[in-house]
C-alpha cells in the first residue's frame, strides 16, 4: 500500500490494445493533481496468452488458464492487493483462479450487471464475443439479478465478432454501419441500456460516436478498480451509460 492506496495488478495482453487503454482509463479517471495521486499498477502484457473464444468453443486448443494463473500468481507475489483483467471472455476461468488466488479480483462481468442493476435498468442487451455468449457469463449474472437478456440474432452476432477480430484486433477502423446494425437491432427487442462486453468493443467506443444507450464493461472496470483500491474518482466518470 503507497499513500494509502493498494496497489492493482492487472492481467494483461487479451489483447494489447484494450490493455493500454484500460491504463489510460484508470489515469483519466482519477481526481488527481500530482503524479503520486494516481494509483501504482502492475501490468503484464502479454498477448501470447491463447485465445479465449477459440478454447471456449473448441477444448481442444490450448487453455489460457495456465498462462493466467501464471501472471496471477507473479503479481500476487510482487504484492497487488486487488486483480483485475481486461478482458470479458476471461472471466469464464474466474472460479478457477479464485481456487488458486488469494488476493480479489474487480470482476468485470458482476461490475458492470451491478452498475446497471443500481440505475433501474432491467432488460439489457449484448454485444460480446462467441466465447462470452457461449458460456453465458453476462446472462447467469443478469438473470441472477432479476435482469433479462437481449442477445444478437446468429447474423447480428457475426457482425459483431467481425468488428472484434477483423476490425479492432486487425489494428484497422471499426466498421460501424456493423455495430449500428447489432444496436438498433438490440433496441428493437426491447434493451434499455447495452452493455459493451468484450474491450475491444471499448475501443469502438473511443474512436467513434456509438450513440446513446451504452455502457463500456472495460469503464466500469476502470471505475471499480480505482475505487476498490482508494483513489478518487472525477465527477464527470460517475454515470458511464451513453447519452
Amino acid at each position: 500500500m503507497v499513500n494509502g492506496k493498494k496497489v492493482l495488478g492487472v492481467i494483461g495482453g487479451m489483447g494489447p490494445i484494450a490493455t493500454s487503454f484500460f491504463m489510460e482509463l484508470v489515469i483519466k479517471m482519477t481526481d488527481a493533481a500530482t503524479d503520486q495521486d494516481h494509483l501504482d499498477m502492475i501490468i503484464y502484457n502479454i498477448p501470447s496468452i491463447p485465445d479465449r473464444t477459440s478454447y471456449i468453443l473448441d477444448h481442444s486448443k490450448s487453455s489460457p488458464l495456465p498462462v493466467i494463473l501464471d501472471i496471477a500468481e507473479k503479481l500476487e507475489e510482487q504484492g497487488v492487493e486487488f486483480l483485475a483483467m481486461p478482458c470479458c471472455t476471461a472471466h469464464y476461468f474466474q472460479e478457477e483462479l479464485e481456487r488458486s488466488l488469494h488476493k480479489p479480483f474487480v470482476n468485470i462481468i458482476k461490475a458492470t450487471v451491478g452498475y446497471l442493476k443500481e440505475r433501474g435498468i432491467r432488460r439489457v442487451g449484448v454485444m460480446a464475443t462467441d466465447g462470452t455468449m457461449n458460456a453465458g457469463l453476462f446472462r447467469q449474472e443478469l438473470e441472477e439479478n432479476g435482469m433479462e437478456i437481449v442477445c444478437p440474432s446468429p447474423e447480428r452476432q457475426k457482425d459483431v465478432m467481425h468488428i472484434i477480430y477483423q476490425n479492432v484486433k486487425a489494428n484497422k477502423p471499426a466498421e460501424m454501419d456493423r455495430f449500428h446494425r447489432v444496436g438498433d437491432e438490440l433496441k428493437a427487442g426491447g434493451a434499455q441500456a447495452i452493455i459493451l462486453g468484450c474491450t475491444e468493443l471499448s475501443l469502438v467506443k473511443r474512436d467513434n460516436d456509438v450513440g446513446p444507450g451504452f455502457i463500456d464493461a472495460m469503464e466500469v472496470l476502470a471505475q471499480q478498480s480505482l475505487l476498490s483500491c482508494g483513489s478518487v474518482l472525477k465527477e464527470e466518470y460517475k454515470e458511464l451509460i451513453s447519452t
